[in-house]
């Protein structure tokens, strides 16, 4: 009896279910972001004129191709505040994937940050204006902005991935059902330096944030660049974190640096001031990072 056809039908189902393992527990196997694919993202019509604005400085034409987003993963934009970056990643990884969007519950018993300077362009010698010199007032819940870039989107019949707003600790990010290998990309976009004033664990955020990646899933932090030696002692008042302490303690987690970006360096910072004092924008960096 011929069994070459019965061989071939088995080799063929063992490669077929070890293909099926490798789709639900490895990253997205998916073409990488273009610079003409970000390009058209940042084009789009329906896009808010405050995000327009925001592109100025966040430079989303290299931002996007740099973090790596894919169709169909499932990713975790940490501290998403008003939803800048969990917006541009819904847009990018499109409607067979889904974006979670992690803010921290306020707690009412303590009183609001002091918030940081703007990110503007303003002299240091001008006179403040009026707007500037107004007390601060409460940021609409993260929740809510979330939940109206969701409606827009829909709205606007945009091919992007259902967002997801999660209220969660920092030192606990991850919704249960993520928590285990279930993530292909984690960003944190600026806000690493505000967990050093607010005395968040940061390594069991990392270590969480860890156990929640899939093998070789990115993990992917921007933020404003502190002098060497200063860590990230000066959070809460130049709103810096020197790079070199923020990658050790990403990579104490377990994650291996894979490779940092250049499009927001500043060599002319001095990074002992906060903007817009010095004029210039600060010094920032973008790193990279994968789960082994």
């Amino acid at each position: 009896m011929n069994r070459r056809p019965s061989l071939w039908r088995t080799a063929s189902l063992v490669l077929t279910l070890s293909s099926l393992a490798a789709c639900t527990t490895g990253p997205i196997a998916a073409p990488e972001l273009s610079a003409q694919r970000a390009a058209e993202i940042l084009a789009s019509p329906d896009r808010t004129p405050a995000d327009r604005s925001n592109d100025l400085r966040r430079k989303p034409g290299a931002l996007l191709p740099f973090i790596g987003p894919r169709p169909g993963m499932v990713a975790l934009d940490v501290s998403a505040g008003g939803g800048y970056t969990t917006e541009l990643l819904a847009r990018a990884i499109g409607p067979t994937g889904k974006v979670y969007g992690q803010s921290q519950p306020r707690d009412p018993g303590r009183p609001l940050p002091a918030p940081a300077a703007p990110e503007g362009n303003s002299h240091p010698s001008a006179t403040p204006s009026p707007v500037l010199a107004a007390p601060p007032t409460a940021p609409r819940p993260s929740a809510v902005a979330l939940a109206e870039r969701e409606q827009r989107l829909r709205s606007a019949q945009v091919p992007a991935a259902p967002i997801v707003a999660v209220a969660q600790r920092f030192d606990n990010p991850v919704p249960a059902e993520l928590a285990d290998g279930r993530v292909d990309l984690v960003t944190l976009m600026f806000n690493y330096h505000d967990l050093g004033h607010m005395g968040v664990d940061r390594a069991a955020m990392n270590r969480a944030l860890f156990k929640a990646l899939k093998p070789g899933g990115l993990y992917v932090i921007g933020d404003h660049a502190g002098r060497p030696g200063t860590g990230i002692s000066e959070a809460g008042t130049l709103h810096r974190v020197e790079e070199a302490f923020l990658r050790a303690e990403v990579q104490a987690a377990g994650f291996r640096f894979l490779a940092s970006a250049d499009f927001l360096r500043n060599p002319n910072d001095p990074r002992d001031k906060n903007t817009p004092n010095p004029p210039q924008p600060k010094d920032e960096f973008v790193l990279k990072f994968v789960k082994p």
